[in-house]
């Protein structure tokens, strides 16, 4: 790495972390006095009750400060608008949403198949961009293995799997203080370096925007937080990661680093194929965060063991590149 793009890159991170800091004072009381409330349901764990009413819909500053920084430090090219505008199309979708469920007064949002609909619609656009459009291909490397195979037509199929699965196991993950912020930071952080050991130097900056607009917003964000991300937020960052692992050839690889992401999603499957099939559940709550803490466990403690868990996760993800 040469001194400007290390330059660059510590910019690109920083200024995504002051402005998403930065707006918290600004954008927290204006959420607060149009009442854009967190609504918290009634089954869940009884201590998440005392959370209704905080703000929500905070994601619109870690979404910002990406886009300030990307603006100022990272040089334009068609990778770095395929990202960022896959990122806020899911944005835009969770916004839509959130002011559907906070202001309108419906708690279900959007219907779910006009909100699968976008993601869908957003997946194959990335999927056809990617092999089109970046030249991308059709190939998929197998981790570790040092083999790819070829899925022709096929991987529009899976780049549509991977986008509209990591917006929403993101989505699943943003249930306790900081959590799903503090995950995708480590994996954003993985996918940086990985970038940057492919020579793709514009993503690996916008990793570090993501990184960064998370880490501002991460002060507000967690435990007792005064701001929750929303769907606007948590669909935005799963849109950004699975987008770089598109482009980077590194979908498989996904699955492993952001494996906590993974096992939330399958806490949720396996909770309601069980309930469905034999009356029983698995888990005395889904997503897993949930079981762990009616198991007594603090929300603290249950945040700090899937960071590290995150960063295990990540770390591993990482192995090929280091």
């Amino acid at each position: 790495m040469n001194e400007q793009v290390l330059i660059r890159a510590g910019l690109t991170l920083v200024t995504a972390a002051a402005v998403s800091w930065l707006m918290g004072p600004i954008l927290i009381p204006i959420l607060q006095r149009l009442k854009f409330g967190q609504w918290v349901r009634d089954d869940g764990p009884q201590r998440h009750l005392v959370k209704a009413g905080t703000p929500t819909m905070g994601g619109i500053m870690f979404l910002t400060g990406i886009l300030v920084a990307a603006l100022l430090w990272i040089p334009w090219d068609r990778e770095l608008f395929t990202v960022l505008a896959v990122t806020w199309g899911y944005g835009i979708i969770g916004f839509i949403d959130d002011f559907i469920k906070v202001v309108m007064r419906r708690p279900l949002g959007l219907r779910a198949r006009e909100k699968l609909a976008g993601q869908i619609i957003l997946g194959l656009i990335l999927g056809i961009v990617a092999i089109w459009g970046l030249g991308r291909g059709t190939e998929v490397l197998v981790p570790f293995y040092g083999v790819s195979f070829d899925l022709g037509y096929g991987y529009l199929l899976l780049a549509l799997a991977v986008v509209v699965g990591t917006g929403n196991a993101v989505n699943f993950t943003d249930g306790l203080d900081g959590l799903a912020t503090g995950t995708v930071i480590i994996a954003a952080g993985a996918y940086s370096i990985i970038s940057l050991m492919m020579d793709k130097t514009g993503l690996a900056q916008y990793a570090l925007a993501i990184v960064g607009g998370c880490l501002g917003f991460l002060y507000f964000n967690r435990y007792p937080a005064r701001v929750f991300m929303g769907d606007t937020g948590s669909l935005a960052l799963g849109g950004a990661l699975a987008s770089l692992a598109v482009l980077t050839r590194t979908e498989l690889l996904l699955f492993l680093i952001g494996g906590v992401f993974v096992i939330e999603v399958l806490s949720v499957i396996i909770q309601v194929i069980s309930f469905q099939t034999t009356g029983r559940r698995v888990f005395l709550m889904s997503p897993l965060h949930h079981h762990f803490e009616l198991a007594g466990w603090s929300e603290v403690k249950v945040v700090r063991v899937f960071w590290t868990a995150a960063l295990v996760l990540a770390v591993l993800g990482l192995t090929p590149y280091i």
